[in-house]
């Protein structure tokens, strides 16, 4: 799965330096395993994604990027993200004065639960929420990377809980644009994904 997601931002030559955040004590990361592609490992990642994506952040500031550089925060569980994808979203929002993510609206029919009478119970259905403008969030998501850093303490310092980092911006008063993603851009999470990612992207390891 994550050579499928460095190898699509490896054949974009737009992008200076990516940085692969990992867990201090990850012992499973074999960079020899992925041949020739561009990256660098830093192993600054922390006990939430919004303190994984802060290390990255002063990763990428490491390298010599500058307040102004625009970032891309991607999950390496969408291994289906392309090169395509990637390029929309950067000619998309390149003169933005925010930045955005890939989504897609939301095609399902959407249930609030009622809490189940007992543990371990099934969950009952409470109402139907409208899903009129909803979208789903995909990464990647693309803002400055200064902006990005001070809507990311921010929320540290508060105390608030933000999901990904288009929560973060909201929170300071920004609107984030929304870039059409795609169904092959799904989040791998469940055990019975991986065989629906093999049916988007085939058995063969990208070149």
């Amino acid at each position: 799965m994550l050579h499928y997601a460095l190898a699509a931002f490896d054949a974009c030559s737009e992008f200076a330096q990516t940085v692969l955040v990992l867990a201090p004590d990850d012992d499973h990361f074999d960079g020899r395993r992925f041949g020739t592609l561009r990256f660098a490992v830093r192993r600054c990642g922390g006990p939430s994604r919004h303190a994984s994506v802060l290390g990255g952040l002063q990763a990428l500031t490491e390298f010599g990027a500058q307040d102004s550089d625009w970032v891309l925060v991607h999950d390496a569980a969408r291994p289906g993200i392309t090169p395509a994808l990637i390029r929309a979203l950067v000619e998309a929002l390149r003169d933005d004065p925010v930045g955005g993510i890939l989504a897609l609206p939301v095609a399902d029919t959407l249930k609030r639960e009622q809490a189940p009478a007992e543990k371990g119970g099934l969950a009952a259905v409470q109402t139907t929420e409208s899903r009129d403008g909803l979208w789903q969030a995909q990464t990647p998501q693309m803002f400055r990377l200064g902006m990005l850093r001070q809507a990311l303490e921010d929320a540290l310092a508060s105390g608030a809980e933000v999901t990904d980092e288009a929560s973060a911006i909201e929170r300071i008063g920004l609107t984030p644009k929304l870039v059409r993603g795609s169904l092959r851009n799904f989040k791998v999470t469940y055990p019975e994904d991986f065989a629906l990612a093999e049916a988007f992207l085939g058995a063969t390891r990208p070149a």
